[in-house]
């Protein structure tokens, strides 16, 4: 079955080794090997995907041995195979304001059209409690008085639920590089715009600004750097008249378009359509 395992903590010799011995000496087949180091920051981050070896240990006690090892070399190690457990995926659902894009998600689980649980809901804003609550889904308050989110509470919250994907579903604050690392290949992000050429805060408008009468929704896993280009899992697009107002656009795309497009995005994943290999994304043969 494969396994990803990544490592995060402050940085120092020697850290992979532990880890790479390990998992090659228990006869795994490693496909992928990710290494980063911020010297500003002096953090450490590694991500490893391998095939891992049916006769040998179990992922609960690889996962054992990989705390052991993290323990001893200060990095926090997580261990994830989508295959160690028969359930649906679990999701996290981040959210700030918008709450079309999650309500399109429980929905679509809800009708069975997602193989799906949502484990949690979370926003550095209130604004989607309601939609929570109405789906029955656990709900944590992650922001501060100004929409500053506590990262670290999150990252809490990702471990304690268990959860195999986090869905940035309209979540409008960017995730620090330690956690991006944290879950490699687990994170999916909405952005409201098409990519590459409509990066940052304001799509719609650098769009229109444009004169561009075809918009659009991007899906892609999330990497250290924001909203890079290779990570794509799904675009969809709709066009508009001349004349159509900036509002019209944007509440046609905010409303409709990109909740669609997210839940496609979703399922392609969720479904194993889709892997994220090597900072892309790669069609599953």
């Amino acid at each position: 079955m494969q396994v990803a395992i990544t490592a995060v903590g402050p940085d120092n010799r020697g850290l992979a080794d532990p880890i790479v011995h390990h998992v090659a000496g228990a006869g795994a087949n490693i496909h992928e090997i990710q290494m980063y180091d911020h010297d500003s920051e002096r953090l450490f981050a590694m991500y490893l995907r391998c095939e891992w070896p049916g006769d040998s240990a179990s992922i609960a006690e690889l996962r054992d041995r990989m705390r052991s090892i993290g323990e001893e070399k200060q990095l926090s190690i997580r261990t994830w195979s989508r295959d160690e457990h028969a359930r649906p995926c679990r999701l996290a659902i981040c959210t700030t304001y918008r709450p079309e894009p999650a309500l399109a998600v429980l929905r679509a689980i809800r009708d069975r059209r997602l193989n799906a649980t949502a484990a949690v809901m979370l926003g550095n804003r209130d604004a989607c409690r309601g939609v929570a609550e109405q789906f029955e889904v656990p709900w944590h308050h992650v922001g501060g008085p100004r929409g500053e989110p506590n990262d670290a509470r999150m990252v809490e919250l990702f471990d304690q639920h268990d959860v195999d994907y986090i869905l940035l579903a309209r979540y409008m604050r960017i995730l620090p590089a330690s956690t991006c690392w944290r879950f490699a290949g687990r994170i999916i992000n909405l952005h409201h715009g098409l990519l590459p050429p409509f990066p940052g805060f304001r799509p719609y408008e650098d769009a229109y600004q444009h004169r561009m009468l075809t918009y659009g929704a991007t899906v892609h896993f999330i990497v250290p750097e924001l909203d890079a280009g290779n990570q794509i899992i799904h675009q969809s697009t709709f066009t508009v008249f001349p004349g159509t107002t900036l509002e019209q656009i944007k509440r046609l795309g905010e409303t409709d378009h990109e909740p669609s497009c997210l839940v496609e995005g979703v399922r392609r994943v969720v479904e194993r359509e889709v892997e994220l290999h090597f900072h892309r994304v790669v069609r599953r043969t």
